[in-house]
C-alpha cells in the first residue's frame, strides 16, 4: 500500500476507474486527480467515482476540477450554474458592496455542492486582469483594476472556506494581456517588468496578503524577465513568488501537455522535472494517459519525492 503522495496530479478516463486508471492512481508519483466533463454523468455518478478514488490509497489522493463558472464549469447537471466572473465586476460598477457579496455566495456555493460529491478544491479564482485581448481568459477575469480583482476575489475565497474549500489563484503573474491561448501557443508577453509588477502581480500580492493557499502560473515567457514561461521559471517562483511577496502555500503547475510548457521539454518527464526543479509543489498532466501509462512503466518507485505534507494542506474540510 502505498502511504505518500507524489507531486503528479493525473486525470482518469471515464464515469468510472478501469483497471488502467487504477494502475496509474496507485503509482507513488501521484498525489491528485483533475476531474473533466467526460468523468460526469450526475451527482450519484461522479461522487461514486471519487469514494473508488479515495479508497485506493492511504493518504486519500487529493481530487480537484476546474469549476470557475461560466464557460469553466465541468459539472452542470444538477449542479448550479455559476456566472462568468466578469458579471461580478460589472455589478462592481454598479454596487461594489452588493457584487463582493454575490462572490462569496458564489464561492459557498461551489465549495459546498463540489465537496458534497466528494471534490476537495477548484482551480479557481481567475486573477489575471481582463485587458480585453485575452482570448483564453477573457470574461473568466473579474475586472481591469486588480484592486477591484482582489476584492472581488477575496470575497469569493471567502465562500469558499465558509465551506471548507481552499482557493487557487491563477495564472501567476497574469495571463490576461496577451492574446495567444497558452493551450495551442507559446504566449509571449513583452512588457516592461515594472508594468507587470505594477499591475497584474497587484492582485496576487493582495491575495497572498490575505492568506491564498495555493497559486497556478501561468505558460507565458514574460521576456523582460526570463526565457522561460513563469511556471519553469525558478526567478518566478523562487525569486518573486517565494522571496519577494512571500507566498507559502502549493504552486501548481499549469498542465505540461499544453503547447505552453513545450520549451521545457518535449517528453512529460522533462517538462515535470523543469517545474519541480523551478519551484512547483504539484505538476499537473492532462489528457494523455497512455502517454503518461507508459513513461511510468519505467519511472522508479522512489523517482519524485513524497510532498504528503504539502498536499494535505488543500483537503478539504468536511464539517461533521
Amino acid at each position: 500500500m502505498v502511504n505518500t503522495l507524489g507531486p503528479l496530479m493525473v486525470d482518469v478516463e471515464g464515469t468510472v476507474l478501469t483497471d488502467t486508471d487504477r494502475e496509474r492512481l496507485l503509482h507513488p508519483a501521484v498525489g491528485g486527480v483533475i476531474l473533466f466533463a467526460r468523468n460526469f454523468e450526475n451527482r450519484e455518478q461522479v461522487k461514486t467515482l471519487t469514494d473508488a478514488i479515495r479508497y485506493l490509497r492511504t493518504p486519500a489522493l487529493l481530487i480537484a476540477v476546474d469549476h470557475e463558472g461560466g464557460r469553466v464549469q465541468r459539472f452542470r447537471k444538477e449542479f448550479t450554474a455559476i456566472p462568468p466572473m466578469l458579471s461580478l465586476g460589472e455589478q462592481w460598477e454598479i454596487d461594489a458592496a452588493d457584487a463582493c457579496r454575490q462572490a462569496r455566495e458564489y464561492g459557498a456555493i461551489l465549495a459546498r455542492e463540489l465537496i458534497e460529491v466528494g471534490v476537495d478544491f477548484s482551480f479557481t479564482p481567475v486573477l489575471d486582469l481582463n485587458y480585453g485581448t485575452s482570448q483564453v481568459i477573457g470574461d473568466r477575469a473579474f475586472h481591469r483594476d486588480p484592486k477591484v480583482v482582489a476584492e472581488l476575489a477575496t470575497a469569493l475565497r471567502d465562500g469558499l472556506r465558509d465551506q471548507g474549500m481552499i482557493a487557487v489563484g491563477k495564472h501567476f503573474p497574469g495571463h490576461g494581456f496577451v492574446e495567444a491561448d497558452s493551450h495551442v501557443a507559446v504566449p509571449i508577453d513583452t512588457r516592461a517588468l515594472s508594468d507587470i509588477v505594477e499591475n497584474d502581480v497587484v492582485s496576487f500580492q493582495l491575495l497572498i496578503d490575505a492568506g491564498l493557499e495555493a497559486i497556478m502560473p501561468a505558460h507565458v515567457i514574460y521576456s523582460a524577465v526570463d526565457d522561460w514561461p513563469a511556471g519553469f521559471s525558478s526567478c518566478w517562483l523562487q525569486e518573486w513568488l517565494r522571496e519577494k511577496l512571500n507566498f507559502k502555500g502549493f504552486i501548481f503547475s499549469d498542465d505540461v501537455s499544453m503547447e505552453g510548457a513545450s520549451v521545457a521539454g518535449s517528453t512529460f518527464e522533462e517538462r515535470t522535472r523543469a517545474a519541480l526543479n523551478a519551484g512547483c509543489d504539484g505538476v499537473l498532466i492532462c489528457n494523455h494517459m497512455q502517454e503518461v501509462d507508459a513513461w511510468f512503466k519505467t519511472l522508479a518507485f522512489d523517482a519524485f519525492p513524497s510532498c504528503t505534507e504539502r498536499w494535505e494542506a488543500l483537503r478539504a474540510q468536511v464539517s461533521e
